[in-house]
């Protein structure tokens, strides 16, 4: 089987999260699409369709991937995979059947086409749906995304699919640990370590440890939620719906959240309702709002304009190596762009901090400049055992560009002010 996921133009309103990555590779539940798919037909050539300055740090990090290979796409029969598909449960090769176009929320979720019909589409995935109108659908179930919220929306009850369709034999934490609810709803990786004094509560859904996770004494786990490997957490109230991804340091309060990997949080705080992306520093007592005063509906500013979340609880977006500073405190439905540094005001931050800016005293700032993010990112990466590659960096400064005219927008709207 050969298997291409894409992007699609809706990928854009997912910033500032899915800057720095495809649509595919955001976490919800336990992993990513693309992980899941890689487990249902382990042996599948694949490629992906993603936006152009995704290419070189995507064909680095996977090097059997055909990526952006017109030529790989168009030489026979393929599975087509849309990149914001969120599927239900266990993908297995009989979740796709040829002939049929699965769909999901109204969209297409996946199809089959031959090469002559793949160089017909001509890599426009947009008119995918048009393409494949005669054909007989089925609803595969799952949810397309379209806004960062949608993933941590949906993360809880992807937590609990994934655990049931795990496959994986749960094991019980050992005696010294205060299990509350089913056992049964426990699983800890044999590498993993949990020091005494560790609550976990399975009673509104299950936890899992993965391999060399590390939970310290005074930790409450509330389910459904996963620890990711090599994550850390000290003294953390976990709640439920979160998902804590590979490499993360944890502590504080974290309600319904998702760190993707390799973010650090070691202090007391609140993260609720939020998406964290990678190298993002969260500084000690910094804060996230996920809830008005009024209970009203939470609108989030993407690329700077107010989008209606249709919600109520919504947190903080974090873009790839921001930094807050100690006593941070950010508004309901923030978004904070890549590479940011902020500082703390003397009440609540700006909700809106484009990418490769600075917060100073409540203001947008151009003292942190891209050299000095770039440079901040040599240092903490190899802290974590990865380095930043020149072409990291190139994509970097390929999306300062890109993000160039949301921050001379934001700053006009500051002067206006």
């Amino acid at each position: 089987m050969r298997v291409l996921l894409f992007e699609d133009k809706a990928c854009s309103t997912l910033a500032p999260i899915a800057l720095l990555r495809p649509a595919f590779e955001l976490l919800c539940g336990r992993s990513s699409l693309r992980s899941r798919v890689q487990s249902a037909v382990p042996t599948a050539e694949w490629g992906v369709s993603v936006r152009p300055w995704l290419v070189d740090v995507y064909a680095e990090a996977q090097s059997d991937c055909h990526v952006n290979d017109d030529e790989w796409t168009t030489k026979g029969v393929t599975l087509l995979i849309n990149g914001r598909w969120i599927p239900k449960g266990r993908l297995t090769v009989e979740s796709f059947t040829d002939g049929l176009v699965g769909i999901a929320d109204s969209e297409v979720a996946w199809a089959v086409l031959n090469g002559s019909e793949l160089s017909e589409l001509s890599g426009n995935w947009d008119a995918l749906t048009e393409f494949v109108s005669s054909r007989p659908t089925v609803d595969v179930g799952g949810s397309m995304i379209r806004y960062p919220w949608d993933l941590v929306n949906r993360n809880r009850d992807q937590l609990q699919y994934d655990f049931e369709n795990s496959g994986m034999s749960q094991v019980p934490a050992s005696d010294h640990v205060q299990c509350l609810g089913d056992p049964a709803d426990v699983y800890v990786s044999e590498l993993a370590v949990i020091d005494p004094y560790v609550v976990i509560d399975t009673r509104s859904g299950p936890v899992s440890i993965g391999s060399r996770a590390h939970v310290q004494s005074f930790t409450r786990l509330e389910g459904p939620c996963h620890i990711g490997s090599d994550s850390q957490l000290f003294r953390a109230h976990v709640r439920r719906g979160t998902t804590i991804g590979p490499m993360c340091r944890v502590g504080g309060e974290i309600e319904e959240s998702i760190l993707h990997g390799y973010v650090t949080k070691y202090h007391d705080g609140f993260l609720g309702h939020s998406y964290v992306c990678p190298w993002v520093n969260i500084g000690a007592m910094t804060t996230t709002s996920d809830l008005k005063n009024n209970y009203s509906n939470v609108k989030v500013p993407l690329h700077g304009r107010g989008i209606d979340s249709g919600m109520n609880k919504v947190g903080t977006f974090f873009g790839d190596h921001t930094k807050t500073a100690i006593g941070s405190l950010f508004n309901t439905g923030s978004s904070i762009g890549v590479m940011s540094m902020v500082l703390p005001a003397d009440g609540l931050l700006p909700r809106h901090v484009p990418s490769f800016s600075a917060i100073s005293s409540g203001n947008l700032s151009l003292q942190w400049t891209l050299e000095s993010g770039l440079e901040t990112a040599r240092i903490a990466m190899p802290r974590r055992g990865k380095e930043l590659t020149p072409v990291m960096e190139a994509q970097l400064r390929a999306v300062y560009d890109l993000t160039q005219e949301e921050r001379d927008r934001a700053f006009l709207r500051e002067e206006r002010c």
